[in-house]
């Protein structure tokens, strides 16, 4: 089934960053931000190289000082994918980052202090063509709107964001798109559904600070799934204490479940029972290990029994039921045994093959009938 039948996306402008279109009919972006010194510039090029490598669309880097936005103009040189400077309060960094050739600037017009000021960022972002992202975090909202609605709330994070907006709205700058993000799940779900509905731009979603690996995954699938689900999203970051990798990853998984985007292998895995004929959760573990370098999209099914093997490695490129014998299935037909010993090498062969294959633009191979699988 089709996505477009599922998910009517809202339609929004779309801006670009960098060579990466952002809303309108483009694809869902998938971003994360490094953590390593931006001064250190060696480190923070091998991380965004990383996440390059499992896939990302666009990188955020943080550029608290003068000194990082030189670092930032190196980084900048040694990387070939899109860059966000995170800046707050100090206008000159991003007059600087500008110059230096960022693809968009995450700051919030408000904080940046005087009028001329924001003119000078929104003037320098119109003449190198640099978009805008606005950010709204719970845990900074500005002191007057805490005082008001006396906790964070969804109307006090749209209302911060107008605030923004409204600046940008007066100096004729529509490039932007927006974040509001709370830790809460249902805070930031409701805050983006109510500013969905007052504005044309891009929106970039996130839960924030939303924790460790695993719970911080449960999190944000549940959040960033509920707006997706409605259309609402553009570009998404994961936030996760966690390796940023991670965060690429489980973006792109949850994508993958909602039929928005298909990335990476989508292993359809049992949970395993006393029925399997090989070790399911290690041969899983050592697959996705494995394969975590590929980024083009396939199906893998791995189930350890026949109750339900068949079926589902009849709806995979490449499927593995346990069985005696286990049987490995091609586009869907049995095509031949493995023993247990040779599962997972087998399995990555013919995955890599495959892959190969189709990079070849060989989209019709050929099936191997079965002999004797009594």
């Amino acid at each position: 089934m089709e996505t477009s039948h599922l998910i009517k996306r809202r339609k929004s402008r779309q801006i670009m960053v960098g060579n990466v279109p952002v809303g309108g009919d483009a694809p869902v972006a998938v971003q994360s931000m490094t953590n390593t010194e931006t001064t250190d510039v060696a480190a923070t090029v091998a991380q965004i190289q990383r996440l390059q490598q499992v896939g990302a669309d666009l990188v955020r880097v943080s550029v608290p000082s003068m000194d990082a936005a030189e670092a930032f103009g190196e980084i900048k040189k040694q990387t070939s994918i899109p860059l966000i400077a995170d800046i707050h309060f100090d206008y000159k960094i991003a007059l600087r980052v500008a110059e230096l050739g960022v693809d968009c600037l995450r700051i919030n017009p408000g904080n940046i202090g005087r009028e001329d000021r924001v003119r000078a960022v929104v003037d320098k972002a119109r003449d190198f063509n640099i978009p805008i992202r606005i950010g709204v975090n719970a845990g900074s909202l500005e002191k007057e709107l805490q005082k008001k609605y006396g906790e964070p709330t969804p109307d006090a994070l749209v209302e911060s964001a107008m605030r923004h907006i409204d600046i940008l709205d007066r100096l004729n700058f529509p490039d932007f798109k927006v974040s509001l993000k709370a830790s809460d799940v249902f805070m930031t779900v409701f805050a983006y559904r109510k500013l969905a509905d007052q504005i044309e731009q891009p929106l970039h979603l996130g839960i924030t600070e939303a924790g460790g690996l695993r719970s911080g995954s449960v999190k944000s699938a549940i959040g960033l799934g509920m707006l997706l689900a409605e259309g609402i999203g553009d570009t998404i970051r994961v936030s996760l204490a966690a390796d940023p990798v991670e965060e690429i990853r489980v973006g792109f998984d949850i994508l993958k479940s909602l039929r928005i985007r298909s990335k990476g292998i989508n292993l359809i895995a049992c949970p395993s029972c006393s029925r399997q004929q090989f070790d399911v959760i290690s041969t899983v573990n050592a697959l996705e290990a494995r394969l975590d370098d590929i980024i083009e999209p396939m199906d893998v099914a791995v189930i350890g029994c026949v109750v339900n093997g068949p079926g589902e490695a009849k709806e995979a490129a490449i499927g593995l039921t346990g069985g005696t014998p286990n049987l490995l299935y091609k586009d869907g037909k049995p095509h031949h045994k493995v023993e247990n010993d040779a599962l997972v090498d087998e399995l990555e062969r013919e995955i890599r093959q495959r892959i190969a294959l189709r990079k070849q633009g060989d989209k019709a191979e050929k099936v191997i009938p079965i002999k004797d699988i009594s």
